[in-house]
């Protein structure tokens, strides 16, 4: 439930603030989404990565076709990858290791700072 929550979370706060802010703002945004809903370690790699990627993903998508521009085919082509589409999925797949990273680091921090009971026999 947590994963879930916190890729949806996630999603929404990179469509909101991408519009705003720099990609290290959304990182940061992540990575504190991550602390306070604490999904495991694997919950917070792939929710933050979906959660990025799928919204990255989508504004490429999104603002390819409200525009009609020829600008991700030709950058395509310029990068030696083919077509914009391939251009759009790179994207994704950037936004995925970003924001899974962010998720991870986020979940890292929170088991870093929270306090362990030290006298309690976990035998």
């Amino acid at each position: 439930m947590k994963f879930l929550l916190f890729t949806l979370l996630s999603t929404l706060v990179v469509v909101f603030l991408n519009s705003v802010a720099p990609y290290w703002v959304v990182m940061i945004a992540v990575t504190v989404l991550a602390a306070l809903i604490r999904p495991s370690n694997w919950g917070g790699f792939l929710g933050g990565g979906l959660g990025m990627g799928v919204a990255w993903l989508g504004q490429t998508l999104y603002i390819s076709a409200i525009t009609s521009s020829t600008l991700p085919d030709k950058m395509g082509t310029i990068m030696g990858l083919g077509s914009g589409l391939s251009l759009m999925v790179l994207t994704a797949v950037l936004g995925f290791i970003l924001g899974g990273c962010s998720g991870l680091l986020g979940v890292i921090f929170r088991n870093l700072v929270q306090k362990k009971p030290t006298d309690v026999y976990l035998g």
